[in-house]
C-alpha cells in the first residue's frame, strides 16, 4: 500500500527551467523531488535544484544544433522562437500548419543529411528538435533507473505530442481531456492509457482514483 508520503513527485515541462520556476511561483505549486525541463533535456532534483550533469553529457552525444538550424533555416512554415526560450540542447520554433511540412518530413530532411535529432510538435504550433537521446520519456525512464522506481508504479499525465513518449511503455498513464487530439491520435487504446473526463488537474485526480494509486496502484479489472 503506497501513501502520498512515500510518492516522489516530478513536473516535466517544455519550458525552460527559470520560465517552469517563473509559473510555479505564480499560482503557488510546490518545487517537485524530480523536476524535468526543457522538454526533458535538463533533470534537477530536490529543493535545492541539484542538476543532473550526466543526464547532460548523455544527450551531448552526435548532437549537432548549429548544423541543424542551418539546415531548417529555409523550411516554409518554421519561425525560431525567441532567444530566451531556446537552450543549449533545445532548438524551438513556432509552427505553422497551413506552410510547414509534417514532423515525419522534417525528420526526412535531417536524416538526408545525416543528422540525428528528435522533432517533437506541440499543441499544433510549437515544434522542438532535441538531441536523438532527449525527450520527456527517455528522461523519465532515466529518473526512475536512478532512483529505482519500478515503471509500473509510476503515473504519467500529459495531453500534447510531447507527451507521448512518457505514456509508452509500462507506466501508468492518462491523458486529460484539455489534449490536443490529432498529435496524441496514434496512442494505442490499452488498458495503461486512461483518457480522462476532466481538464488539467481534475483529469488527473481521475486518473489517481480510476487506477487506485494510493493503494493497489494498477490497472483496474474489467
Amino acid at each position: 500500500m503506497a501513501s502520498a508520503a512515500c510518492v516522489t513527485y516530478c513536473i516535466a515541462t517544455g519550458r525552460r527551467i527559470d520560465s517552469a520556476l517563473a509559473v510555479m511561483k505564480k499560482h503557488g505549486i510546490a518545487l517537485p523531488d524530480v523536476l524535468m525541463s526543457s522538454a526533458g533535456t535538463r533533470i534537477h532534483y530536490g529543493s535545492a535544484l541539484n542538476e543532473d550533469h550526466l543526464w547532460t553529457d548523455h544527450i551531448d552525444h552526435d548532437w549537432s544544433p548549429r548544423r541543424i538550424r542551418h539546415l531548417l533555416t529555409d523550411v516554409p512554415g518554421l519561425k525560431l522562437q525567441e532567444k530566451g526560450k531556446q537552450t543549449i540542447a533545445k532548438i524551438s520554433y513556432y509552427y505553422d500548419p497551413l506552410l510547414a511540412p509534417s514532423v515525419d518530413a522534417i525528420n526526412t530532411l535531417l536524416r538526408q543529411q545525416d543528422v540525428t535529432a528528435n522533432v517533437l510538435l506541440s499543441f499544433g504550433q510549437f515544434l522542438d528538435v532535441l538531441p536523438s537521446r532527449a525527450s520527456k520519456g527517455q528522461a523519465l525512464r532515466y529518473v526512475a533507473q536512478r532512483l529505482d522506481i519500478v515503471l509500473d508504479k509510476i503515473l504519467v499525465a500529459g495531453g500534447s505530442g510531447a507527451d507521448e513518449d512518457m505514456m509508452r511503455g509500462n507506466t501508468l498513464a492518462v491523458v486529460v481531456e484539455n489534449r490536443h487530439d490529432e498529435e496524441l491520435s496514434l496512442l494505442p487504446e490499452v488498458d495503461r492509457i486512461y483518457f480522462a473526463e476532466g481538464k488539467y488537474a481534475a483529469g488527473i485526480l481521475k486518473a489517481i482514483d480510476y487506477y487506485d494509486f494510493f493503494d493497489e496502484c494498477r490497472v483496474p479489472e474489467s
